[in-house]
């Protein structure tokens, strides 16, 4: 009879990238129709530490409805055209842009949340892109040009907001703990 090996722990996996083949789904990135009353198209692109598009990442987006409040509303996966659930997923392309077709938050949360996972993470990455303009308790801990990273701009196609992952100009990232 031989002996079994006793497993031992290996070094933990990278993220992805398996992105664009394995969770994306119909309607991800469209929170709303586009060209609904009230939408919003919220882009941005994502790059390294050195300022190269990353063009297999993914980011998750979840937010409060346009009067502010939190949606417990089940379809995220399954768009309906018509429920908003406060929830989408959208893939970067190869230049490393992303979109989504959303609302404006309400002032009560004047923000999305984000996460990112991209190739080379070892866990994914949460942050916030706030509305022009707005302000927090958090918004205020922060120094104004780290603060700047977390503020979405007005432009012709909507509001923009990148996602810089390492280097100068690096987005704030949050920390919520052994997650």
């Amino acid at each position: 009879m031989t002996a079994t090996p006793t497993p031992i722990p290996t070094a933990g996996q990278t993220v992805g990238p398996f992105f664009h083949f394995a969770l994306t789904y119909d309607g991800d990135s469209e929170l709303v129709p586009r060209g609904a009353p009230g939408s919003v198209r919220l882009h941005g692109t994502v790059t390294d530490g050195a300022g190269e598009p990353v063009p297999d990442a993914l980011l998750e987006l979840w937010q409060a409805d346009e009067s502010g409040a939190v949606v417990q509303r089940a379809g995220s996966l399954g768009r309906d055209g018509w429920t908003f659930t406060g929830f989408g997923r959208s893939a970067t392309d190869a230049e490393g842009r992303y979109s989504f077709t959303t609302l404006v938050p309400g002032e009560a949360a004047p923000f999305f949340a984000i996460a990112v996972f991209a190739r080379g993470l070892t866990h994914r990455l949460f942050t916030r892109a706030y509305l022009p303009g707005a302000s927090d308790a958090l918004l205020e801990r922060l120094d104004p040009a780290r603060r700047a990273t977390l503020l979405a701009a007005a432009d012709a196609d909507g509001l923009v907001f990148d996602v810089r992952l390492q280097g100068d100009g690096e987005t704030v990232f949050l920390d919520f703990g052994d997650e």
